[in-house]
């Protein structure tokens, strides 16, 4: 009798076993289709082959010239691994990417018991056109603002290239999902 107990505890371990296998790779499945879905861009790269990304000059009061660099940088950087699009320095391709910084500020957040900022934001605004040489229903001229706080204990000096990066990568995000990534 115990042999028999023995036996079907075994083939309903085996059989919970198997069912646990299943769900963990359709959970897998689904999880990959979602992943794979959100980071591409939705272009038919039958049509579109070559993208521009002209300069984004800063056109802000206040100015911190290595954003532009940094902020360039990180969008050809995201349109190479999002895309398989060819970045040629021409008004001749399919897309283009076009723009200016147009604020880089910065504004008290946070007041603590004394009456100063404790907080402090640093926005950055960029103005973008998207220029879509094969259906101009797709073009996009928008604005995109990001920013960061920061403790007002810390000097802007120390924290500035940290902060224009991480905003830098936010705004890449923004403009790459509004234009490229059509959805």
């Amino acid at each position: 009798m115990t042999l028999k107990i023995k036996q079907n505890i075994g083939k309903r371990c085996r059989t919970v076993a198997v069912m646990a296998v299943a769900v963990v790779a359709a959970i897998a499945a689904v999880s990959c289709s979602i992943s794979y879905k959100m980071n591409g861009a939705a272009l038919d790269y039958s049509i579109y082959k070559t993208i521009s990304i002209s300069e984004f000059p800063i056109r802000a009061a206040l100015v911190y010239p290595p954003l532009q660099q940094t902020f360039e940088n990180k969008m050809i950087d995201m349109v190479t691994r999002q895309t398989r699009l060819r970045v040629i320095d021409s008004n001749n391709s399919d897309l283009r990417l076009e723009g200016e910084i147009t604020g880089y500020s910065l504004s008290p957040q946070a007041v603590n018991d004394n009456a100063y900022a404790s907080q402090t934001r640093l926005t950055i605004t960029v103005r973008v056109k998207f220029i879509n040489s094969k259906d101009s229903s797709q073009d996009v001229d928008q604005t995109f603002s990001a920013y960061r706080d920061f403790s007002s204990d810390q000097m802007l000096t120390d924290v500035q290239d940290e902060l224009c990066s991480q905003i830098s990568d936010e705004l890449t995000n923004l403009i790459f999902n509004a234009t490229l990534g059509n959805w």
